[in-house]
Formats: C-alpha cells, sequence, structure tokens
C-alpha cells in the first residue's frame, strides 16, 4: 500500500515550482516528458513567460534582437498552471504550502525551488531612483535601459567590470557612446578569471576607447535638480559627467522569502545534495523539496566535492532536468548533478569562453597561442591538477580542456598538448583578489562544506570614503607588464 502511495506521488501528485524562468521551464518539460501526469504549477515574480536572459547586454543593447521576442522556445506543451507576476512570499514545509505575496497559498506533494538571482542594487535608495540609473537582469531592464541608450544619451558610466558590466561597456561603444567603467579591483574580471586575464580585458577596454578606471569606489551619484542622473564621485576624488549610469555589481540569491522556513537558504543560495534536494538549516535532506538553477549550492566531486553555486545557463537546464528526474523517479534511479561548469561571453570583438572552476586555482599557464595576440589557451592549476580553462577565440580547445579537468590531469602542462606548443612557458600566479573582498563578476562561488552555512558579509562600495590605494601611474596593469 506505501509502495502505491510513493508511485502515485510520483506520478500524479502535485508538483509546484518557484521560479519561471530557464530551470523551472525546462523542470517543467522534463517532468511531463518522463511521465508526469499530475498538476503542474509554475510560479513566477514577473509577467511574462520563461525567455532567456543572456541576450540582453548583448544583442538587444545593440538593437539586434528584440526584448519583446526573447522567449525561450518550448520542447513541448506542459499543460501547466502559470501563476505568473506574483512573487512567492513564504513557505510552510510542515503543511506543504507555497504563500503568495497577494495573500494566497498553493498547496505541494513536492517542489522545486528555481528562484534565480537578481541584480544587486546601488546601496544607496535616494541616489538609485535617480533618473538615469539603471541595473540590467530582466526583460524589463533591458527595454528602460536600450530606450535610453537611444534617447540621446552622451556619457554612460558602468559601475563594475565583471562580465555583465563589460558587455554593457562593449555595447555602448560599439554604439558609439562615451562610456566610463569604474572598478575596485585592478582590472576587468578580476573575480571571474583572475588577474592574469584581468590585464588583458583591461587593454581590450582601452584599445575600444573606454575610460577605464581601476582601483577606485564609488562614492555617490549626483543628481540634478529635477532628479536626473548627471555625475559620478569616485574615491580618488575624481567626478565624471554621466546622463546614463548602470549598476553592475553582480547579483543576490533571491532566498529570502524562504526566512523562517527551515530551509538551509541564505544569501549564498539554497544547499542541496548531489541529487538536488535542499537541505534544511540543520544539515538533513529533505526528500520532497528540491533545488536547481542560480539560487542552488551543491556538491560537486570533481572541485573536492566543495558546495558550487554556478550562474551559468548550461548548469539551469542540467540541473533542473537532473531534479526532475530525481523529483519522480525511484530512489534506486536517482542520479548525481554532475555538469561541468561552462561560461561565455562576447565583448570588444573577442569570444570568451571558460570551462571548470577558474577562482579554485591559484596558478595559470598559457598553453596555446598568447596573451599579447588576444588569442589564446589558458589552464588554471590547484594542488597540481588541472581545475579550469579559459580562452579568448580558441574556443575549439575546449572540449579538450574538459577532458583534462575531468581526467585530473596533472598541471602545470608537461607535454605538448596543442597543435603548436609554446617555448619557454611557465605557471604564473592567477592573481585572484582576496575572497574576502567583494568582487564583481564570479559566475562560479565555492561556499564550502557546510550545508547549513548562510554566512555572507558584504560591504557595498559607498560605505567606504576613503580612497582605494592606486598603482604606480593611476592606471590599470595591462597584460605587457606581466612576467
Amino acid at each position: 500500500m506505501a509502495a502505491d502511495y510513493v508511485d502515485w506521488l510520483r506520478r500524479e501528485g502535485r508538483i509546484v515550482i518557484v521560479g519561471a524562468s530557464l530551470a523551472g521551464l525546462r523542470a517543467a518539460e522534463t517532468l511531463r516528458e518522463e511521465g508526469f501526469t499530475g498538476s503542474l504549477t509554475l510560479i513566477g515574480d514577473e509577467p511574462y513567460e520563461p525567455y532567456d536572459r543572456p541576450p540582453l547586454s548583448k544583442s538587444v543593447l545593440l538593437g539586434k534582437a528584440s526584448p519583446e521576442h526573447t522567449e525561450l522556445p518550448r520542447r513541448r506543451h506542459l499543460d501547466a498552471e502559470w501563476r505568473l507576476g506574483v512573487p512567492a512570499a513564504g513557505l510552510d514545509l510542515t503543511g506543504k504550502r507555497v504563500l503568495l505575496a497577494d495573500g494566497e497559498e498553493v498547496e505541494y506533494d513536492r517542489l522545486l525551488i528555481a528562484t534565480g538571482v537578481r541584480a544587486r542594487p546601488w546601496p544607496v535608495a535616494e541616489e538609485a531612483e535617480l533618473d538615469g540609473v539603471f541595473v540590467l537582469r530582466t526583460r524589463d531592464d533591458a527595454v528602460a535601459l536600450t530606450e535610453r541608450l537611444r534617447a540621446g544619451a552622451k556619457r554612460v558610466v558602468v559601475i563594475g567590470a565583471g562580465f555583465a558590466g563589460s558587455e554593457v561597456a562593449s555595447a555602448c561603444r560599439e554604439m558609439g557612446l562615451e562610456v566610463t567603467v569604474a572598478e575596485r579591483a585592478g582590472a576587468p574580471l578580476v573575480g571571474a578569471l583572475g588577474g592574469v586575464i584581468g590585464a588583458v580585458a583591461a587593454d581590450l577596454q582601452l584599445e575600444n576607447g573606454v575610460d577605464l578606471r581601476t582601483h577606485v569606489t564609488v562614492t555617490a551619484l549626483e543628481g540634478d535638480p529635477m532628479g536626473r542622473v548627471r555625475s559620478v564621485h569616485l574615491s580618488d576624488e575624481s567626478v565624471v559627467e554621466a546622463d546614463v549610469v548602470v549598476v553592475s555589481l553582480g547579483s543576490l540569491r533571491n532566498t529570502e522569502w524562504l526566512t523562517g522556513s527551515g530551509l538551509g537558504a541564505g544569501p549564498r543560495g539554497i544547499a542541496s545534495d548531489a541529487g538536488c534536494r535542499a537541505f534544511d538549516f540543520r544539515g538533513i535532506v529533505t526528500d520532497d523539496v528540491f533545488v536547481a538553477g542560480d539560487v542552488a549550492r551543491s556538491p560537486h566531486a570533481l572541485f573536492g566535492y566543495q558546495f558550487l553555486s554556478l550562474e551559468h545557463w548550461g548548469n539551469a537546464v542540467a540541473q533542473a532536468e537532473t531534479a526532475a528526474h530525481n523529483m519522480i523517479c525511484p530512489a534506486s534511479d536517482r542520479r548525481p548533478h554532475m555538469w561541468m561548469p561552462a561560461f561565455w561571453s562576447s565583448q570588444f570583438g573577442v569570444n570568451i569562453k571558460s570551462v571548470g572552476v577558474p577562482p579554485m586555482g591559484d596558478e595559470l599557464m598559457i598553453i596555446q597561442g598568447s596573451t599579447a595576440e588576444r588569442r589564446f589557451v589558458g589552464v588554471y592549476g590547484y594542488q597540481g591538477r588541472i581545475v579550469a580553462a579559459v580562452t579568448f577565440d580558441n574556443a575549439r580547445w575546449l572540449e579538450y580542456c574538459q577532458r583534462q579537468i575531468e581526467q585530473g590531469a596533472p598541471f602545470p602542462v608537461e607535454y605538448p598538448t596543442m597543435d603548436r606548443r609554446p617555448e619557454g612557458r611557465r605557471p604564473v600566479a592567477a592573481d585572484f583578489p582576496d575572497p574576502a573582498l567583494p568582487t564583481h563578476g564570479p559566475t562560479v562561488t565555492l561556499t564550502g562544506y557546510s550545508p547549513a552555512d548562510r554566512r555572507l558579509v558584504f560591504t557595498p562600495a559607498t560605505t567606504d570614503r576613503r580612497p582605494a590605494p592606486v598603482p604606480s601611474g593611476g592606471r590599470p596593469r595591462r597584460s605587457k607588464d606581466l612576467p
């Protein structure tokens, strides 16, 4: 009798998915593809059905795609109830109910949480509300920013030189706009790829006409009497005029609605096991609540079983499919989520791709091409093995690098791996910033070993009014300065 009831739950019960974006959609499709015939409800805080986010900072800003035509393709008909435009406000684990912001409740037998992340706002509310200050995460954000850029904007200031900020700067330069990028670290992309690669990214920005300011923080956004932004004040006491400011300070995981629920959820994300089952705050795994996508943090066997938080398109799809499968299959058929982290970006005419976990690496070795040519393959090493790789306009080697990571290949590389082996190359320090300091742009975050660890401290740049240290000459380090 008990077995029949469990099978009924798996195939004909009530499944609720909170998060109606990429991960939520792919999970729902997988549930139907694998035979789930029960009630299926998707809850989303935006009023739109799932759409693709990567084009928003690339082709949409450039006018090559319409924000309204970025809908994700459907693999099949879902036969689902969509509750859009109403965010989840709470979770009752005991009563198995999702509480909505409009006061309604949705009951479930099994729950998938895929609430993703949101853009970190400018921390000073009255400055964030100035006309001309934007973030870029949602379709509405893209519409508003695109309209302003095309309505006669003259100078744009981008705060934060991670991937998103750098892509916005690239699009603005392609549109012919004057762009200043302010970054507290020593170069763009350092949080994601380290200082060696960051120096190459700095050269790209400078050579494409970006006014790149590094080792500085933004201390204030100033508005005119009409409430429109007009200038940005930096910690080196300089002032940059601006009629558009794009705040690109990374993301916040959407977990606040779970406060008091009993789940192991916090600023780092929602902890889950390798099978996507959520942990509670005591570190005990649940069996009816699952997690997928950007909001999840889960252990990965290839990276010391540390919990990883991944803001990757491919990870959202793969983890959603694994979670959906495990929600309805017999316990003996469950499978682990073992997707290899991978990321790509297009900026200033260069295609950047990575696999593995670059921030885990303490050394970097260029094994193909050269940084001076902006066409190369670099591998990251940690404790004698390859843990990640990055390519600039050389993506054909990524599959090979991925196999090396999966096989635990030794580092440094001591054998010819490519069609032409660079001579005289040796590992150098990857030069990642202190992980205790906030940076703009890691797409893979190592979050320790405890499933109940919810500690995270972020100090907004505006709270530090002291000038940041500036290297000799006050300029970003360039790749030609590297050893």
